[in-house]
This record gives structure tokens, sequence and C-alpha cells, in this order.
């Protein structure tokens, strides 16, 4: 038996969440994929600043003869043994995932191809990003998109494991032999119980996209090495625990829009204290003081409590925290100098129909 596609696909990220800042036209999409039974999930930590929570775990193939004979062909061509142990390889499924999609892709680019032009573009080690560009001129003034495709491991209950980057450690054959968490249906869940029980004017998914628009600016004016740790250690996932945090810590009726500027400044300055004292926890593994509306599997539970700055050394984060303060005393000025021309994307080129649509208007 090898590897298949389930049959659906998962929306996630800022996009759907209603909290992204760049490329409104970029999406990400899991892909569920469906594997012989009884692979087995081995929980890890991961020797440097995973992603999506720093959980990362395994997948062993059962022991014992009867399952790798029935299931050969699965194990030779997507498992590695790092350590001597029969493991479900995500450099594998990764590069089985990207052909399987150029062969979808072949049987169905001809009949698309007089309304728009599909290609698919793969890094090493990375999912593959399907981008659509209109090419119909009763269209043409709609911006092209890009749905990156995020193949996924079901372990029920709404839980996903995808590949790790490969810019995380640790490298070499123990990287392709891991698997991060992904939690994000039950972070959709949790945004939208916030949203019945908070106003309806709350602006927390604002401060969340301002916050973000903020490091990604102050970004632009540091210098390696440590502009890469600032995005790591402020990583959107970090930004979005610690507002969740902040949240059900207080009255949520305190996040009413008109309170906009007070709530971001809170949220700024939780940040900082947790960078001091370097120590921001997992939002869901381990976490006991959880709403009882906010219904969790058991594995989420039962997980060890995850602290997401335990990779980062103190001076880096003693540096981050300095940064973010100033960051904050500088927002007015960040914003004005990067709103500037220069500093913004070029402005599409306006569609031909609509040029004609214009001059046919009268008076004009």
């Amino acid at each position: 038996m090898a590897l298949s596609l389930r049959g659906d696909f998962v929306r996630v990220g800022s996009a759907y969440e209603q909290h992204k800042v760049r490329s409104p036209d970029c999406f990400d999409v899991l892909v569920p994929l469906r594997l012989p039974p009884r692979l087995q999930p081995e929980p890890s930590r991961a020797a440097g600043p995973a992603p999506s929570g720093a959980f990362v775990c395994g997948l062993r193939a059962p022991a014992g003869a009867g399952w790798p004979r029935r299931y050969r062909p699965f194990v030779e061509g997507f498992c590695a043994e790092p350590r001597g142990r029969c493991l479900l390889s995500s450099a594998l499924v990764l590069r089985w995932f990207q052909g399987h999609l150029q062969r979808c892709l072949g049987a169905v680019r001809y009949r698309l191809q007089e309304r728009c032009r599909i290609s698919l573009a793969a890094c090493p080690g990375r999912p593959p990003t399907l981008h659509i560009r209109p090419c119909s001129d009763y269209v043409c003034c709609h911006i092209s998109m890009a749905v990156r495709l995020i193949p996924a491991i079901p372990l029920g209950d709404a839980l996903y494991l995808t590949a790790l980057p490969p810019d995380v450690p640790p490298a070499g054959p123990a990287h392709e032999a891991l698997w991060g968490l992904n939690a994000s249906r039950h972070e959709q869940r949790l945004l939208a119980w916030l949203k019945e029980q908070a106003p309806a004017s709350s602006c927390h998914l604002k401060c969340l996209q301002l916050l973000k628009g903020l490091r990604d600016l102050r970004g632009q004016g540091l210098e390696e090495p440590f502009c890469s740790q600032w995005g790591r250690v402020l990583s959107s996932y970090v930004l979005k625990t610690a507002l969740f945090s902040l949240m059900l810590h207080g009255p949520l009726e305190a996040w009413d829009e008109r309170f906009l500027v007070e709530r971001l400044e809170d949220l700024v300055m939780y940040l900082r204290d947790c960078l001091r004292k370097q120590t921001l926890m997992h939002f869901f593994l381990g976490n006991a003081s959880l709403p009882e509306a906010v219904a969790l599997p058991r594995f989420l539970k039962e997980a060890a409590p995850v602290n997401l700055l335990a990779a980062f050394d103190g001076p880096t984060l003693d540096l981050a925290a300095f940064q973010l303060l100033y960051t904050w005393s500088q927002a007015p000025h960040l914003i004005r100098t990067y709103s500037r021309a220069r500093y913004l994307r070029p402005a599409p080129a306006a569609c031909r129909h609509g040029a004609e649509a214009r001059q046919e208007l009268p008076g004009e």
C-alpha cells in the first residue's frame, strides 16, 4: 500500500483567521494524506526554534515482521531508519507529494488554459505553491492567487502533522524523520469562541495585525544575525499565543474597538514581560486553565507543557524585548517611513476592459 490523497483539504493560516498583513492573495491549505494503519507518533523535543509550538514527533512503523512484509513498498519508499528506528520520512513524503501534484496538474491544465494559467512552484524541503493567474479580459482586474499546498498526516481530533521547514534544527537524517504538530483547526475554534464572547466591535484581531505589521517594519531596519532571530522570536504563532493568553486574563469587554491603543499597548507589554522572563507557554499543550467551552482532544490535554521561547538564549530574548519596546515607541515614525512610495510594491497595471469602460462613460 502506497500513499494517497484523502480527497479533502483544510483551510488554515492568517488569511482565513482574518489577521493577515501581507499578500492577501496568498493562502495556506492542508492536504490530508491517507497512510497505512498503525503508524505510532513518538513525541520529541526539537533542538532549535521549531515552528507551530516547538512540538515535534516522529511516526514509527510497527515492530514485527508482519507489518513490514505487507507494506514493504511503503516502507521502502517512504521510511527512513535514523538510529535504527523505522520512521516515516517527511522528505520522501514531500517529494512524492510534489510529483503527484505535478501529474494531477498535467491532467487539468489543458482544460483550464483558456481561463487561467496554472503553475506549480516547488523548492526543496518546502511545500509546493500553486500559482493561478486569470487570462480572460473579463477577469483581468483580479489579482493572481498563490495557494501553498501542505501535505498533512491526520492524527484524528482535527490534529495534523506537517513537515518541518528545512532551516529548523536538527539538520541531517534526524530532521527528515520529524514532523511538526498543526493544531490550526483548534486555534480557529478558539478564535470563533472569542469572537462570540467579545464585543461585536472587538479589536483583538486588529491588534494582532498591527503588531505583526510593526514587527515586519522593524525587521527591515535590523541587521543580521539578529534580523533572522527577530522574526523567529516574534513569530506569528508567538504573537497569536500571547494574544490568546492576554485575552483570557481579563474581561473581554475591554477589547472593544474604542480601546484599541490601550489593548495594543497591553499586548506589547505582556509580550515584553514574557521575553524578559524567557517564558511563553504553548496555549494548548498541557494547558489546564482553558475555558470549559473550548473542548480539546485528549492528546493536547495530556501533552507536556511547552515553552515557546525555550529554544532562544537569554541575550537574544533580552535584545528582542528591548527592540519590541523601541518599536512600540517609534510606531508612528515606522509607519510613516515605510508607507512611502519607495517601500511599497508597485501597483498593478490598470486592466484593459476597465479602461475601455471608463472611456465609454457619457460626459467624459
